[in-house]
Parts: structure tokens; C-alpha cells; sequence
């Protein structure tokens, strides 16, 4: 029934809704079309010349304007603590402008507030239309427009002020509270916007970690200082978008568009009643329904890049069928709002002609700069002067998991980097953990690094089945971490973003002058490709479908990054054969390593007929890798050995009794807080993957310690290539048993070549020297994008 009432409701309109969509396409088109063959002309002389500033406005004083309709009360509870806030300096002022109130606003200001100016209007002009008559009686150059329903701190206005000794300021908007403590906090001045699915998505952020001036997406309009002149060049706020909201978010991205500046300055207070005059005059549904047409309206007037205007026409009529189907829901149009639009359209066109007179830069970049990350990359001065000696760099060290402790390979790799990396650079660590109780163990980062910030964030089951995207990649992506990322680059000054596998090579955004270094652990489609024959056939199915998803995205993105660094010679060599392009970006040699010093060496006295086997079994490689080594070559070695054991080191183990009879052969250890113990104690060493990519650093770590390996030739890629000299090698069931029992016969001989593994390991694969290198080659990214000034 509700169905048939929204499908009744929306018939007329749901009947000429191609005209809906089709109409406004093609005037837009048209617009764009006269303004390119003749608004480019106009506007060539009115923009600014390349590399001039504009002026500074005068900020040691300001005008506060306060809108205001039928909102005595809010008057006679709020003005106080603005006039309060403002009495310092006879230069400040304060004006009231009455929308043609009937509540007798007006005369209550004349006579309780006669040091305030007021500005009449015969009919309520709207917040927008109220605002711009406030600027235009404003004296001062800056102006900080308050909503009537908003209470100011005491000191809230110098800061403001702060952020407009750089010219190319636009806006600085305050912290907002509201008025009530126990209310859920909806905004807090610390706005952000992201284009999602043919729309403007626009949030406010909470982030007690940023202290002082940051890049927001626009100003709040009634909690906001501006600079008068560039918002009068601007046009002020849009009657397009009347009566209410979104016409901040406009102009903050108009002045983005510019290539002006807004900021939020969090030591700026200020307390909301939220809704405390449009609340109490307007339904919620009303609300909603202006907001709806106010975004399409956005989008027509603004979006001047057509592959997003053309995503917008789509998903605007496939959300409004999506409201007939199911109901409305918030961030999605409907028919009413698309009809609504339809009827201002000449009024946006008009909008979008001034628009794209006004831009300066393109939408891709306006909705980037407001980026913590691509603020910096874009304005802050980085150059250095010619001769002037470098300075330490600055790191973010990006990791998909827990770094502490190292549970598994890549772990191992990560947090032995970063103790050598923290001494020859300043780093800075950004990692997602699963659970609150990993916290504790990753506190030991803090302790060695200049900071180290986490989300805590269980992945789930990744959305987007018929996505383009691998399902690792949507694994990670997570909106929370991509702003920390953003946020620590900026409050920290980071030079180098070295991002850990290819998942978070999504948060590799296009620098010009920050560099860009992702860590392929292991190349993603050749692990995939090699574990398809190791599946049943359902399972190989999905693997081929996300082979040929790891394909398209690898090849891709890796071009996108300023340095890839891979785990050998090998991988090198292999991605080139697909990327040749890549080679001057692609090192080997320069992250994978371990720190020998850390490893006693015992060749010797160790338990006779024991095999070791390490490595997590949530990593699938390490499953299949037991898997066949208990179902294949152990029953071949205890056939002549029946003494000898198979013990496993690693976490999440499966219940031994799924190997049936062997199992009386296994020692299930799980999780050891130190691999070294069983390192020391063993006496053979088993690596039989089958699949995968990289270097094996269970592999470094036996041989560092000084225990004999046995490996198949792909868990031995990029270490060893002859059999016997590091390791021994076999693929087939048979020769591997043989090259354990072998070895078992020969402690002598074994011992020899753990000799010979532990000194590669010194010359090619310690962690200190490697990583001494991998700072060299920061320095010299850094140098490539940050040409000195001479």
C-alpha cells in the first residue's frame, strides 16, 4: 500500500521525468557551449594575474552581522555574549539585519542593544539575501557572519583573525558546539565533501587531534568570519538556493574554485542552538525537501566537468525511482526535488555562467585542496634555498595492519624498518588495528617513533560485488583512515608517504611535491595466479575473476606512485615485463631485510629429526603450503624416520586432527612471542609454499638463526637459485622428503650451508644497511619533485 500511495503521488512527475533530466542536460550543455565561444573572452580580463596575491584585508577588526527573523528571543539570549566578545576595539561592530520580523525584533534591538546597527528589510530576503545586505553596511574588511541562535566565547574572535594575514583567504570558520552538552554533535565547523555517486556529499568532522588552522570544504554561514571583498566578488550567496541552507557550502566552493583558501580555526568557540530559528518555523520534511533540491541545484550551478555532470543526471533519476520503489532516504533525490530544480532552472543557468567565469581551477582540484594532504602538497612552502643543507625527513608510514607485534612476514618487515627508520628520519605511523585490545602492543610504537595514530576498524565482508575494484583494495578502504592520513600530513609537515602493500595504494593521491612510496609485499596478481591451480573449482572461479581485477588495478595504479619499491630482483624484473615504463620508479633491495643482530646463530645442538614450520594460517599461502607438506612429504619421511616431528609456529591454527594419522607427528605451538626460541631450537627448517610473491621472511629469519632450510623454489624466489649453497631446494613431494632426510643424515653438511645462508644474510639482507638506502632514495624523490630555489 505505501508503494502504491508513492507510486499515485509521483506519477505526473514520474511521466515527464525524462523531460526532467533531459531538459536541464541540455540548456547546461548549451550554456557551456556560448560561454566557451564567448564567456572566456569576458572573463580573461577579470582574472588574476598568474603568481600576483591579492591584498590582505585589514584584520584587526571585524564586523560581526547577525541575520535575524521573529527571533527576539534568541536576540535577547545570544547578542550579549557577541557584544561582549567585541568590546575590546572601537573598530569592530556589530549589525542586526531584520528580515521584516513581526515579532517586533527591531524595535527590541533599537531599544535594549542601541551600540548595535541595525538594518531593516520590509520582507523577509531569506538567510542568503539577509547576509548580503549585512555585507553591504559592514565597514570593516572582515566580516563574521553569526546566526542569531549562536552564543560566542569570550575570545573567540582574535583567533579568527589569525587566519587572514595569508591574502589568499577566503573564509575562517569557528569551532560549533552546541548549546547542549547531552546533544549529539551533528556539526562541528570542520567541514569536509567528497563527490559519491553524482553528488555532493558534505559532513562535518570531529577531530580533537587538530589545535589550530586547517583546511575545511566551506565556512558555516552563521559561524563564520569572511574576507568582504572576495565574497562580494563572489556574488555573496546565491538567491538560487533560497530560502536556506547550502548556500555556505556554495560559496565555500566557489571560493575554492578561485583558488582561494578556507580554514577552520578550532580555537575560535562558538555554541549552537541548533535550528533554533528555522527549527521552530519549518517541518523537518520541508527541511528535507529544500535540502534535496538545494543539492541538485549545486550540482547544475557548479559541476563543470561533464564525465561528473553526466554521472549526476544518471544516478538524480535512477535515486528518484530508487524514493518511488522504497521511500525517500537522506542524500538521495526525488522526483518532487528534481521538478523543484526544473523550475529554477534559467536561474541556474545563469548561476553556472558566473561560476565558470569565476573558476580559476577545475572541479577535480577544487575538491582536493580542501585535503589536508593536498593543501600542504599545493601551499606550503617546501622548496629549499640552493646550498642550504637538508633538514630531516619527515615520514608517514601507512600500515593496512597491525604493526606490534610482528605476527607475520610483512609485520616482521614493517616494524624492523621502522626501527631503522626512525633513526635517520622523523616518522610518523598510520595503521589500522581490529580490536581495542591490539592498542596496547602497538603503544610501543610511540616509544620509538615521532607519533603513531590508529583506527580501530573490523573490515567485515567488503561491499561491491560486481565492483572493477579487487576485493583487498575495497577490504581497505575506509573514509576514517583516508582522512587521518590527510590530517597527519598536514599538523605533521610530511615530506615522504610510504604506504605498505597494494591496498593502501589507494590513498596514493597525485602530489606534485610530496612523494609518493608504496611497498609491493608481494606482487598481487602473480599470488593470486599462483594459488589458482592449488583450488577447488568454485574457489578458482572467484580467484580468476580477482586475478583479472588485480590485473587492471596493479597496472594501473602503480604508474601513479612516485617510487615502488619491491621485495627482489625477481619481482622487479616480472612487473617490468608488464610495465616497462615503471623501471626508473621501480627499486629492489631496499625493504625487505631483517635485523641480523637480533638473531643468535646456532648451527648446531639442536633436536635431532625435528622439522619447524612458522607462519600465521590466517595468510592462505601458509595453509596450502602445511596442507600439502603433511599430505605429501611427511608420510614419505617418517616411512624411514617414524621419530620425526613437524612443529607449527603460528597463530589461528587449525585443529590438529584434520591431518588424520599424521597428526600423532604434529606439535601445534600457535602464536610464540618470540620466533627466535623455536629458531634456536630446531633442527631443520620447512618452507614448502606454493603460491604467493616477495620474499619469505621466515625464510631470513631461519637462515639468520642459523637453521638449515628446506624450501620449494617459490618460497625461496629471490633467495636462493642453486640448491644446497643457502638452502636446499624441491618441488616434487619425493625430493623434497629427500632433501630433508638428507639433511638430517649430514648435520655436518647442513651446518655448512647455514653458514653460508647467515653470511648472505649479513652482506644483502640487513636491515640496517638496506635501509640506509631506502633514505638515500627518499632524498632523491624528494629532490626530483622539489627542485632548490636558486
Amino acid at each position: 500500500m505505501q508503494f502504491l500511495k508513492r507510486l499515485l503521488r509521483s506519477l505526473p512527475l514520474l511521466l515527464i521525468s525524462p523531460l526532467l533530466i533531459l531538459g536541464p542536460a541540455l540548456l547546461l550543455a548549451l550554456t557551456d557551449l556560448l560561454w566557451k565561444l564567448f564567456g572566456k573572452k569576458i572573463r580573461a580580463s577579470a582574472q588574476p594575474i598568474p603568481g600576483s596575491r591579492p591584498p590582505a584585508p585589514g584584520s584587526h577588526c571585524a564586523s560581526a552581522v547577525i541575520p535575524n527573523w521573529n527571533g527576539r528571543d534568541l536576540l535577547e539570549k545570544y547578542l550579549p555574549s557577541v557584544i561582549e566578545a567585541l568590546a575590546g576595539n572601537a573598530d569592530n561592530e556589530i549589525l542586526v539585519v531584520d528580515n521584516g520580523s513581526t515579532d517586533g525584533s527591531a524595535d527590541f534591538v533599537r531599544a535594549c542593544f542601541p551600540q548595535v546597527k541595525l538594518v531593516p528589510l520590509a520582507h523577509n530576503a531569506g538567510f542568503g539575501g539577509g547576509s548580503n545586505e549585512g555585507f553591504r553596511h559592514a565597514r570593516n574588511d572582515i566580516v563574521v557572519l553569526l546566526n542569531s541562535d549562536m552564543r560566542v566565547a569570550p575570545d573567540f574572535l582574535a583567533p579568527l583573525l589569525e587566519g587572514f594575514r595569508d591574502p589568499e583567504v577566503f573564509a575562517v570558520s569557528c569551532q560549533i558546539f552546541f548549546s547542549d552538552p547531552h546533544k549529539l554533535r551533528e556539526e562541528s565547523g570542520l567541514t569536509q565533501a567528497w563527490w559519491e555517486d553524482g553528488n555532493l556529499r558534505v559532513r562535518h568532522r570531529i577531530d580533537g587531534a587538530i589545535t589550530d588552522l586547517y583546511p575545511c570544504f566551506y565556512g558555516g554561514g552563521g559561524s563564520c568570519a569572511f574576507d568582504r571583498r572576495k565574497f562580494q566578488e563572489l556574488g555573496g550567496f546565491d538567491h538560487l538556493l533560497r530560502p536556506f541552507y547550502m548556500e555556505d557550502t556554495d560559496l565555500g566552493y566557489l571560493a575554492w574554485k578561485r583558488g582561494w583558501k578556507v580554514l577552520y580555526q578550532p580555537r575560535s568557540v562558538v555554541f549552537h542552538e541548533h535550528r533554533g530559528t528555522i527549527g521552530k518555523r519549518f517541518s523537518e520534511r520541508q527541511i528535507q525537501a529544500v535540502l534535496k533540491k538545494n543539492f541538485v541545484l549545486f550540482a547544475w550551478k557548479n559541476i563543470h566537468e561533464w564525465q561528473r555532470l553526466a554521472w549526476h543526471f544518471f544516478f538524480a533519476w535512477a535515486g528518484a525511482m530508487l524514493s518511488v520503489l522504497f521511500g525517500d532516504a537522506l542524500g538521495r533525490p526525488n522526483f518532487a526535488a528534481l521538478w523543484r530544480s526544473f523550475c529554477r532552472l534559467p536561474e541556474a543557468a545563469r548561476s553556472r555562467w558566473r561560476a565558470r567565469s569565476l573558476a580559476v581551477v577545475s572541479d577535480t582540484e577544487a575538491l582536493r585542496r580542501p585535503l589536508g594532504g593536498y593543501f600542504r602538497d599545493r601551499f606550503a612552502p617546501l622548496a629549499q634555498k640552493a646550498g642550504q643543507q637538508p633538514g630531516p625527513l619527515r615520514v608517514l608510514f601507512v600500515s593496512p595492519y597491525p604493526i606490534c607485534p610482528p605476527v607475520h612476514g610483512g609485520g616482521v618487515f614493517m616494524y624492523q624498518t621502522l626501527r631503522e627508520l626512525a633513526k635517520l628520519a622523523e616518522v610518523h605511523v598510520v595503521e589500522l588495528l581490529e580490536l581495542p585490545e591490539q592498542e596496547k602492543d602497538n603503544q610501543e610504537l610511540r616509544q620509538f617513533c615521532a607519533s603513531a595514530e590508529w583506527i580501530i576498524w573490523h573490515n567485515g565482508k567488503p561491499k561491491g560485488l560486481g565492483s572493477t575494484l579487487p576485493r583487498a583494495v575495497r577490504e581497505f578502504a575506509n573514509a576514517d583512515m583516508e582522512w587521518l592520513i590527510h590530517r597527519q600530513i598536514y599538523t605533521m609537515q610530511i615530506d615522504v608517504i610510504q604506504l605498505e602493500y597494494l591496498p593502501m595504494a589507494q590513498y596514493a593521491v597525485q602530489y606534485t611535491r610530496l612523494v609518493n612510496a608504496l611497498f609491493e609485499h608481494d606482487i598481487y596478481f602473480q599470488a593470486i595466479a599462483r594459488r589458482i591451480a592449488h583450488l577447488s573449482a568454485l574457489s578458482e572461479l572467484k580467484a580468476r575473476v580477482e586475478y583479472l581485477r588485480a590485473l587492471r588495478y596493479e597496472l594501473r595504479t602503480l604508474p601513479h606512485c612516485d617510487q615502488v619499491q619491491v621485495c627482489t630482483q625477481a619481482n622487479r624484473e616480472y612487473l617490468l615485463s608488464f610495465l616497462p615504463q615503471l623501471a626508473p620508479k621501480l627499486r629492489a633491495g631496499m625493504r625487505a631485510g631483517i635485523d641480523t643482530r637480533r638473531y643468535r646463530f646456532n648451527p648446531c645442538e639442536r633436536e635431532p629429526l625435528t622439522m619447524l614450520f612458522v607462519g600465521s594460517f590466517r595468510h592462505d599461502p601458509n595453509q596450502t603450503a602445511v596442507d600439502w607438506f603433511v599430505r605429501h612429504v611427511l608420510p614419505l619421511i617418517l616411512r624411514r624416520q617414524p621419530a620425526a616431528r613437524l612443529v607449527i609456529a603460528g597463530s589461528d591454527p587449525p585443529p590438529p586432527h584434520i591431518y588424520g594419522e599424521a597428526s600423532a607427528s604434529i606439535d601445534m605451538l600457535g602464536y610464540v612471542d618470540d620466533v627466535r626460541d623455536p629458531l634456536a631450537r630446531y633442527a631443520l627448517f620447512v618452507c614448502p609454499i606454493l603460491s604467493g610473491s616477495g620474499v619469505r621472511v621466515k625464510l631470513l629469519e631461519a637462515f639468520a638463526a642459523g637453521i638449515p632450510v628446506v624450501s620449494t623454489t617459490i618460497g625461496a624466489e629471490g633467495l636462493a637459485r642453486k640448491d644446497s649453497e643457502f638452502c636446499a631446494l624441491a618441488d616434487d613431494p619425493a625430493l623434497f622428503a629427500e632433501r630433508v632426510l638428507a639433511l638430517f643424515a649430514d648435520p655436518h653438511a647442513a651446518a655448512q650451508m647455514a653458514r653460508r645462508a647467515r653470511a648472505e644474510v649479513e652482506t644483502n639482507w640487513d636491515m640496517a644497511t638496506i635501509t640506509a638506502r631506502l633514505v638515500d632514495s627518499y632524498r632523491e624523490s624528494v629532490k626530483e619533485k622539489r627542485p632548490p630555489n636558486v
